[in-house]
């Protein structure tokens, strides 16, 4: 790697130990997953202006490991996401999660909303699809995981880049999106959004919603539905009824164990399908 300039930077350990301040308190729902029989932690990842923090859990014993790429909340890569991490490591999986959000801002440390969207609006999808290529090239060159092996699942904020990112990169071989933003307008960092890739998409993607998620309108997501059957893939949206935003989010009030679970063993499934296991 070259040396850096001073504008230029360099990650430092930034990861969050706990949860997102923002959704305080934390439910009593959460599930914590022990890193027995991993190699878990926090990672470097090189990208073109430096690097950039991210978690990674992998089997500790083995080689050529599909590689899952985990996309985080608004958030950051918090303790939640740092869990699912070691939940798909536990099922043989090399996962990575980048932070994303690294050189707009720490929203993990943040408590008002307003303030952490603010950073986020700022974060280009170019930069994210960037990121998300390097930490796929770090993991195949560095944590013996298989490129041809390589899935993607995100959450709220990542549900949305599980899209874009498919339609990005053809090494993907299948992804699991949860309530991402479908709609939205288009701007000069998000030019596109799922629903404007979705007759071109050529990986078969698994969208997972809530009824009642008031953020998402239902009407989006049968748009969504009505927009994938031209696009050749067996791409599928499962809306879960009374479900709210955030179902699968253990530490928050919006946790729903019944659909999490439900989509849990979707999400297993549609990657073994797939190709992706």
């Amino acid at each position: 790697m070259p040396q850096l300039t001073r504008r230029e930077f360099i990650a430092v350990s930034s990861l969050s130990a706990g949860f997102a301040i923002a959704v305080q308190p934390v439910s009593a729902k959460v599930i914590t997953t022990d890193s027995k029989g991993l190699i878990a932690g926090e990672v470097k990842i090189p990208v073109r202006d430096g690097t950039i923090p991210a978690y990674r859990a992998q089997p500790a014993l083995g080689e050529n490991f599909p590689i899952i790429l985990v996309v985080q909340e608004i958030f950051g890569v918090h303790a939640y996401i740092q869990d699912v991490c070691r939940r798909l490591a536990k099922l043989g999986y090399l996962a990575i999660a980048p932070e994303m959000f690294y050189r707009q801002g720490d929203v993990s440390k943040l408590s008002d909303i307003v303030q952490i969207r603010s950073i986020v609006s700022k974060v280009p999808d170019a930069q994210v699809m960037s990121d998300l290529d390097a930490a796929v090239a770090w993991a195949a060159k560095s944590s013996n995981g298989n490129i041809q092996k390589l899935g993607i699942t995100g959450f709220c904020w990542g549900g949305r880049i599980t899209w874009l990112y498919a339609a990005h990169n053809p090494d993907v071989k299948a992804g699991v999106a949860w309530y991402g933003k479908l709609v939205g307008e288009s701007t000069k960092l998000t030019p596109k959004n799922p629903i404007d890739i979705a007759q071109s998409l050529q990986v078969p993607i698994l969208g997972l919603y809530g009824g009642k998620d008031t953020g998402i309108p239902l009407d989006s997501v049968e748009q969504m539905r009505d927009r994938l059957k031209g696009c050749g893939m067996n791409s599928e949206i499962v809306v879960y009824p009374e479900a709210p935003h955030a179902f699968h989010a253990d530490y928050r009030p919006s946790y729903r164990q019944t659909e999490a679970e439900d989509g849990w063993k979707r999400l297993q499934d549609w990657f073994k399908k797939n190709g992706v296991a």
